[in-house]
């Protein structure tokens, strides 16, 4: 029990004044002669005894009284908290991701969340609202009532992390206050374990929303698996949660017309291939029927003609390895000795190769730092003879230089796994005991803030990268060093010119760091627009020479096959499909959550908060008993003789 006005309860020591006045009194009574006092005797007993008994009766009647009184200004109360004056505040999380589209007993989860959130929430409390796409902070249900109700599906997610910092950034710095959080969500698997640091006066509230059943088919994945001067097939992965399927019709398209569709069954995993004309441009869709999850019932997908990449080889050795690996279906070698070099052809490329020079001009130095800072990438192999003054002005730009040429035999040993060389399929495991190539000579290197792709058996690099170049610290020729012989080369020349112009790929994932090139000339302010059906979206870019580098993340937010515009002029087209990472219906254990609250009811829980911050005033009971006393005492003096 706690009290508005505590100090009121000081009053209680006036209790004392009706025990002295009881116990100490101050009449003074006369003897009298009488007569007969044999009878008097008798009555003066039987007097006193009930005299005194009516006296304790009146002065505990009295004390209760004037404590009930007391008490009642003093204001009693009992609540389930014990701060004083305490107010509440409570964020809400509502998980409308895609997850949510799944079906509940009373319908969608999401849809049904937000009608009982609607109804239980009192009107004229103050809330903050977090989605996974919007913020609604110090405001009344009232207000946003019709945003929640028009609340639509997020490819985004938050994790349970996230939302609990965003929520305390939501709550005051006010002291003793209590901080309510509810987090609405089906609690995937996907979430990060959850296990918040909280004082006593933070409650955590979990509201798991259970789907009915857990089945779902979606459609996981598309790629390129095999490519002839004819077709190219293009392989679809389904993945299926749940009970299995016969016979599940999966449609492709090429925009609105239906070119192929077949059947699978699936249990677990499936696996359907499409045949498709090698040099047709196709702006495709997968598309498969399932009444479950709708996001992942759908993948969209572009094959076009990629440009090839351009390659300019500056030879001062035989470059017959580079045109080995360099294709003409992939790549446009240009190849040239140094005297004939064609300086105008530079911007034009996307990779420059110095192969094996003496010397590299002033000219072409500057030549080259004016074609990285545009985008562009290099490679340099130096010579066994090179004239190091123009060597270093050169790897100047890229914080590095090479000193003197050392003439012993050196190993490579070392294969940094995780350069992004070699990190994305190029080895199926990593191995640490190979046939390891050497080297006769090699420069020592002088250089900061380099990756090292290749090292030696002392950890020197042989192949590092700075910004866009790449430098290899030895002469390649075969009377030098057998790396020529060792199958990395292949990657390794490949990658570094893949990585030299980004094409788009089949499709992307919104939500993800998404980055493509686009070759096209554009004028000064002119900029590039994602155009689908009206929306429009103008991604971050960056423009070089001969293209333009687009990074995408969280825009564009819609699933659907975009064209890149400028102004009305489509140059390419690109598909961004949604994330399936939420098509698996597994759902995380929650029993393990320490500091939390679990429930399968939002309508219990805002019930339960209710009842939490409500305050029972006892004031008018202690009035109430005061006055019982008063009538006590009244019948006490009027019938007890």
């Amino acid at each position: 029990m706690q009290f508005k006005h505590p100090e009121i309860l000081y009053a209680l020591f006036l209790l004392l004044i009706p025990i002295i006045v009881h116990l100490f009194q101050l009449r003074r009574f006369k003897k009298e002669a009488f007569t007969n006092v044999a009878f008097l005797k008798e009555v003066k007993q039987n007097s006193r005894k009930s005299s005194q008994i009516k006296k304790w009766l009146i002065l505990c009647s009295r004390l209760l009284l004037l404590a009930a009184l007391v008490l009642a200004f003093a204001q009693p109360f009992i609540s389930k908290h014990n701060s004083f004056k305490s107010e509440k505040e409570t964020v809400i999380y509502i998980d409308n991701s895609f997850s949510l589209q799944a079906k509940g007993s009373q319908g969608e989860l999401l849809k049904r969340a937000v009608q009982d959130l609607v109804g239980n929430i009192p009107e004229g409390e103050n809330i903050s609202v977090i989605t996974n796409n919007n913020l609604f902070k110090n405001t009344e249900i009232k207000t946003i009532k019709n945003d929640l109700l028009q609340l639509d599906y997020s490819s985004n997610q938050l994790s349970l992390e996230s939302v609990f910092l965003k929520s305390k950034t939501l709550f005051s710095n006010k002291k003793h206050t209590l901080k309510n959080v509810v987090l609405i969500s089906d609690f995937q698997q996907n979430h990060i374990n959850f296990n918040p640091e909280i004082d006593s006066l933070t409650h955590i509230n979990l509201v798991r929303l259970q789907p009915i059943n857990s089945n779902n088919v979606s459609i996981d994945s598309a790629y390129i698996s095999e490519s002839t001067p004819a077709n190219i097939q293009l392989k679809v992965i389904l993945k299926n949660s749940g009970r299995t399927i016969e016979n599940l019709p999966v449609s492709l398209f090429n925009g609105e017309n239906l070119i192929a569709k077949t059947t699978v069954n699936i249990n677990q995993v499936a696996e359907t291939n499409f045949s498709l004309p090698t040099n047709e441009i196709i702006n495709g869709k997968i598309t498969i029927d399932d009444v479950n999850l709708r996001f992942d019932n759908s993948l969209f997908f572009n094959i076009s003609n990629k440009p090839k990449v351009r390659v300019l080889t500056v030879n001062g050795n035989n470059d017959s390895y580079l045109k080995r690996i360099y294709t003409d279906n992939e790549f446009n070698l240009v190849s040239t000795s140094l005297p004939n070099l064609n300086y105008n052809i530079i911007d034009q490329q996307h990779l420059v190769i110095l192969n094996e020079l003496d010397n590299i001009p002033n000219a072409l130095v500057s030549a080259l730092n004016h074609f990285t800072t545009q985008g562009g990438f290099i490679i340099i192999i130096p010579s066994e003879n090179i004239n190091a003054p123009s060597y270093n002005l050169m790897l100047s730009y890229y914080n590095s230089s090479l000193g003197g040429l050392l003439s012993s035999e050196k190993r490579i040993t070392t294969i940094n796994y995780s350069h992004p060389l070699y990190k994305n399929g190029v080895f199926e495991k990593q191995v640490s005991n190979f046939q390891y190539p050497k080297v006769n000579s090699f420069y020592e290197v002088a250089t900061n803030n380099f990756s090292a792709a290749l090292s030696f058996e002392d950890g020197k690099p042989f192949l590092y990268q700075n910004k866009n170049a790449f430098v290899f610290t030895s002469a390649l020729n075969k009377n030098n060093t057998n790396f020529k012989n060792w199958n990395v080369i292949v990657p390794t020349f490949y990658n570094i010119g893949k990585q030299s112009f980004k094409p788009p790929e089949l499709y992307y994932t919104i939500g993800k760091d998404n980055a493509f090139e686009v070759e096209t000339q554009l004028q000064q302010d002119d900029i590039l627009s994602l155009v689908n059906n009206g929306i429009s979206v103008i991604p971050r870019q960056k423009y070089f020479n001969n293209k333009v580098a687009i990074n995408t993340s969280e825009t564009p937010d819609i699933a659907n096959i975009y064209n890149v515009q400028n102004k009305n002029e489509t140059i390419k087209s690109v598909s961004y499909n949604y994330d399936r990472s939420e098509s698996n219906l597994v759902y995380q254990d929650l029993s393990n959550l320490e500091n939390v609250t679990i429930s399968n009811s939002i309508v219990d829980v805002f019930n339960t908060l209710k009842s939490d911050a409500k305050v029972n005033a006892l004031w008018k009971w202690f009035v109430i008993f005061a006055l019982v006393m008063l009538i006590v005492e009244m019948l006490i003096l009027k019938y007890f003789k």
